[in-house]
This record gives structure tokens, C-alpha cells and sequence, in this order.
């Protein structure tokens, strides 16, 4: 079994970090957190030669989803989405109109619901959803051989902000830690935004969930 990150690139508002993964040798590919530019990112999708299994975002929140019904329009590809972010989903328009004054299209409709423990099979590649809520009810990261695709419940030095509607922050303290922590210290952590980091680089110095740490808040 083989796995490749085919693509990634800072996208849409807030430079949300889109993957796309998969098989290299059958070309079956996952759309991770396609968070706008639908254009660039089906182009890449063209210019690659892939076949997109699924269209999938870490959570609901706007910059993560902007891209997504564009997205699935054109590749006939399912959409993704943990159930507890959907009424998230519903929010996507105002909350951009709000935070950043942008006019969004409305997102896509999930086709799929991505729960606990479900394992997505991209070509040969399985990739396993793993709920870890705090950011937001449904936040979920995904696993694939080699690589933890976190969302924004994990970054480089630091989590996922809590203060917004559905944020819990002794939900997303207790995600990373049972969860993400229990995961090989030598897997890649390729998240939401930011640069990529290791686990047990988290594990070591993050200031919120790591050795020492003091919490949030």
C-alpha cells in the first residue's frame, strides 16, 4: 500500500491549508478542507490525473468549507462532514458575512456523514477518522499511513481557538491528548493552517496540551 500527499497549498480567506491525498498508483485521491480558489484546486485535480473518492472538511467552519459545493459540482464527488458540525454548516454564510463581510455561495450538502473510527478507502490507501471535538462539536482528524491530517484542533505550538459557538475547551484538551498523543511521536501533523509539525514535537513543547503545559484559558 502506498500514500502520497499529491498536492497542498494555502487556500481561500484564511489560508486554509487544502491536501489532497491518495493512492499513487491507482490515482484515487481525497480532497481535504477545501477552504476556497475552487479553480486552483480543480485544476490541480485535472492537471494530476486524479479521481476524486471524497470530499471531506475537518470541520464546518467557513474558511474550511468555502470550496466544497464548487468542488463537488464538478467531480461528482461525495462531501464529508462529521454530524455534529452540521448545524455549523447552516452558519457558513452569516458567519462569514459577519467575521469578514465576504458573500459566500451556500456550501455543499453533505452526502456522507465522517464518524469515529470510520475508515475511508482511497484506492488501496485507508485513511481513519478520529473525532476530536474542542474546536468545534464535529472536528475530526484524519489518519493515513504516515501523516495526521489535524484540522484546527492541532497546529505547530498551538490548538484550536474555543471561543466560538461550539467550542469546548476541556473537549479539545482531553481530543489531542487520549487521541492525537496516543498516535507514533514520528508522525508528520500536517494541519489546518501553519506549518506542518511532528507529534512528538507537539508532545514535547506545545504550550497548551504538551509537557508542562498549563491549559488554555
Amino acid at each position: 500500500m502506498s500514500f502520497q500527499i499529491f498536492w497542498q497549498r494555502a487556500v481561500g480567506p484564511l489560508a486554509c491549508n487544502c491536501y489532497i491525498v491518495g493512492d499513487p498508483d491507482t490515482k484515487d485521491a481525497l480532497v481535504i478542507d477545501p477552504g476556497g480558489d475552487a479553480d486552483v484546486i480543480g485544476s490541480e485535480v485535472e492537471r494530476l490525473g486524479l479521481k476524486v473518492a471524497a470530499i471531506i472538511a475537518t470541520h464546518a467552519h467557513f474558511d474550511h468549507v468555502i470550496a466544497s459545493d464548487a468542488l463537488r459540482e464538478a467531480t461528482g464527488a461525495p462531501f464529508m462532514l462529521h454530524t455534529a458540525d452540521r448545524p455549523l454548516l447552516d452558519w457558513v454564510q452569516e458567519s462569514a458575512q459577519i467575521f469578514l463581510g465576504l458573500e459566500l455561495p451556500p456550501p455543499a450538502e453533505v452526502d456522507t456523514d465522517a464518524s469515529e473510527g470510520q475508515r475511508l478507502a482511497v484506492g488501496s490507501v485507508e485513511i481513519e477518522v478520529i473525532h476530536t471535538p474542542g474546536h468545534s462539536p464535529g472536528s475530526i482528524s484524519l489518519v493515513a499511513p504516515d501523516a495526521l491530517f489535524s484540522g484546527d484542533t492541532l497546529f505547530a505550538g498551538s490548538v484550536g481557538r474555543t471561543d466560538l459557538p461550539g467550542g469546548d475547551t476541556d473537549a479539545l484538551i482531553t481530543a489531542v491528548r487520549s487521541k492525537l498523543f496516543a498516535l507514533p511521536d514520528d508522525l508528520a501533523v500536517h494541519p489546518g493552517h501553519g506549518p506542518a509539525t511532528t507529534i512528538a514535537r507537539e508532545k514535547a513543547s506545545n504550550p497548551f496540551v504538551g509537557d508542562g503545559a498549563s491549559g488554555l484559558g
